[in-house]
């Protein structure tokens, strides 16, 4: 199962992770993910704990439901791929009717249609974009947000593309990279900016100001121009490209702070009633 056809799907602000069998012309979607919206659980490991629970009650019934669920390496929120217990559409309608949960119907509902909505962006791609900006509209974004927000993916699919030609691995490196190069434009971690916004499993830059969107965009766009021009390759040749393309945006980012004696990295979230942590 190619690691190209990874995605995440969005369900009541819960992110679901999933990942496409072109052979089999199916999805696979993480249990845990799929648990932890049922039973509106942000944290990760109660969600884990409540899925192993009910595994071993379903088996212990003879449930085949279980049976049907496969392990497949998905990433987890620190980069890294991991074993994950995944099921088909078909298996999750089932294992659903286990979960006392009033998501149980709209999540049903929701998954129905995925399938759908994957064969008709594989024949016209525009409608994962369409579908993209709907989200962000509903959620209350600006068309100017949804934008920057567009354009900044764009700049970082560009980024990726080259890591990908450049004998850098998905996953693990990219992470790293991707570290580094937010490190060196904000001075903080891609973890700690989460923090500072109060988020979990949330992404990161769903969550980011205009600012914040232009200062990350700019660093990925002059590391990417600069790993061209040295043709950089390899994991520790693109490190020293990552350092100098956040550099550049970092110097942007403080001139425009000494000017107007703002701090462009914010605690500014779209979490409705969130918490927000305070930068220190």
């Amino acid at each position: 199962m190619s690691k190209d056809n990874e995605t995440l799907a969005i369900f009541d602000n819960f992110k679901i992770r999933r990942t496409y069998d072109e052979k089999k012309e199916l999805w696979y979607f993480s249990v845990i993910d799929i648990v932890a919206a049922l039973t509106e659980q942000t944290d990760y490991q109660i969600a884990r704990k409540y899925w192993n629970k009910l595994k071993g009650r379903l088996v212990k019934e003879g449930n085949e439901s279980v049976t049907n669920c496969h392990q497949l390496k998905l990433q987890a929120t620190d980069g890294k791929f991991y074993k994950t217990d995944v099921a088909d559409v078909e298996t999750l309608l089932r294992l659903i009717q286990s979960v006392p949960s009033k998501k149980a119907e709209p999540i049903k509902l929701w998954l129905a249609k995925v399938g759908y909505e994957r064969m008709q962006e594989m024949t016209d791609p525009e409608l994962a974009l369409n579908r993209s900006r709907e989200y962000w509209q509903d959620h209350g974004r600006s068309e100017k947000w949804i934008q920057q927000r567009m354009m900044g993916q764009e700049t970082r699919n560009k980024l990726t593309d080259y890591w990908n030609e450049h004998e850098v691995k998905k996953g693990e490196e990219f992470a790293i990279l991707t570290n580094i190069i937010h490190k060196e434009w904000s001075d903080i971690s891609v973890k700690e900016h989460k923090d500072i916004k109060g988020l979990n499993r949330q992404n990161l830059r769903d969550h980011m100001s205009e600012a914040e969107l232009i200062f990350t965009a700019l660093a990925e766009l002059s590391t990417r121009n600069i790993a061209e021009a040295e043709e950089s390759t390899g994991l520790e040749e693109n490190k020293d490209s990552a350092v100098k393309g956040g550099k550049i945006s970092k110097d942007a980012r403080i001139a425009l702070e000494n000017k107007t004696g703002k701090s462009v990295v914010t605690d500014q979230n779209f979490i409705k009633g969130g918490k927000k942590k305070k930068k220190k």
